[in-house]
């Protein structure tokens, strides 16, 4: 593979993995760019396995989408209704909420995954109260809710500053945020796609204030429409460099495009080659983010388990009722229990560990000895 690697341009790219020197813009286009699928991913998974051996993750979770009401106007979007009368419109009750979180009392969930469209109408104890009725019912549970974009609407809506808000959050009961509404950092994009909403130098300082307040997150990238490889690689820089500073992500997640039933349906949807292509060049450009996750709603579960070779290390979780994907098109299931995880983890030939929010190990199905431990330290300027 090393010849190979050599071939398709790349050698001294992998010099510098190697030596643990980190990869510059140019670096990330070339990869993008050279053609040669395998060669990318054996570095990415060279990279993975001295990270994190044959193992994948995964948690227990379940998502909430409490309202889709939304102010904002983004082209890609298929969940979102503007008035609360529209057709498709709804906002759950807080009981309603709540209900969703009761009705799995037997389940051992350890997170609970909340987003929402921006709903101009609801007070903010509507989200506070939100969160501390899911504290009472289950103390334990961790609560990942609210997207930066969400954050930054609801300190304009009510006359908070970002700070303020992400406080009286965590007061109520919030742990930590989801990496959604990044789309693509460039402005030329977010001007195309999602001009009414919060933008990246915002975006990318909520996330600095909430790890400031002890809070870890996950950063996304909306890949597959009208962003360039230049624009994809510059969105990973600047997720690279609030690491540097902060330490705080988790994990950086790609979300393909999806088409049906938007504004942007004319275009078609990420390959498989440009899925794997991307998870891949993430982690070889991303050396200060643990984990890349591939959301397998998102990729589909086939893609997702080709990915645990091209880069990636998590799968999410369980996931249970998501909206967002399945009302653009995704004809994944909405939810896949633990079980099946672990078999679709062991049938690409990788080794399932259930893990926290924060990657606590809480299970290791049937894992190896072996594979009980990365099989190598990353290399310097990579840490994980």
């Amino acid at each position: 593979m090393i010849s190979r690697v050599r071939r398709a341009g790349l050698g001294d790219i992998e010099q510098k993995l190697q030596a643990g020197e980190r990869l510059s813009f140019d670096d990330g286009v070339r990869l993008f760019s050279c053609g040669d699928l395998q060669a990318v991913g054996w570095l990415a998974n060279r990279d993975r396995e001295r990270r994190h051996g044959a193992r994948t993750y995964f948690n227990y979770n379940l998502r909430v989408e409490a309202t889709n009401v939304c102010t904002a106007s983004c082209l890609f979007c298929s969940f979102a209704r503007l008035q609360p009368g529209d057709d498709g419109a709804y906002t759950l009750s807080l009981e309603q909420a709540w209900d969703k979180l009761r009705q799995r009392a037997s389940q051992p969930l350890t997170e609970l995954h909340i987003v929402n469209g921006l709903h101009p109408d609801l007070p903010f104890s509507y989200y506070t109260e939100l969160l501390a009725g899911y504290k009472r019912i289950r103390p334990s549970i961790h609560l990942k809710c609210f997207t930066a974009v969400e954050i930054a609407f609801f300190a304009d809506l009510y006359g908070m500053s970002d700070l303020q808000v992400l406080e009286a959050l965590q007061e109520a009961g919030l742990d930590s945020l989801p990496g959604g509404g990044a789309e693509i950092f460039a402005e030329r994009v977010r001007r195309k796609i999602c001009h009414d909403k919060c933008g990246a130098d915002r975006y990318l300082d909520i996330h600095r204030l909430a790890h400031g307040l002890g809070m870890r997150s996950n950063v996304t990238m909306l890949y597959g429409h009208i962003e360039t490889l230049e624009e994809r690689v510059d969105h990973m820089l600047r997720a690279r460099a609030l690491q540097d500073e902060t330490g705080g992500f988790q994990a950086f997640i790609p979300l393909a495009f999806h088409p049906d039933n938007n504004q942007m349906r004319k275009l078609p949807a990420p390959g498989a080659v440009d899925t794997l292509t991307v998870h891949a060049v993430a982690r070889l450009m991303l050396d200060n983010i643990p984990h890349i996750k591939a959301f397998w709603i998102a990729t589909g579960v086939e893609l997702a388990q080709a990915s645990l070779w091209f880069g990636v290390d998590d799968l999410d979780g369980t996931v249970q009722e998501e909206k967002i994907y399945h009302m653009a098109g995704s004809g994944t299931p909405e939810a896949l229990t633990t079980a099946d995880l672990t078999a679709l983890i062991r049938a690409a030939g990788r080794e399932p560990y259930e893990r926290d929010t924060l990657y606590n190990i809480v299970n290791a199905p049937g894992a190896s000895a072996a594979a009980s431990a990365p099989a190598a330290a990353a290399p310097a300027g990579a840490a994980g």
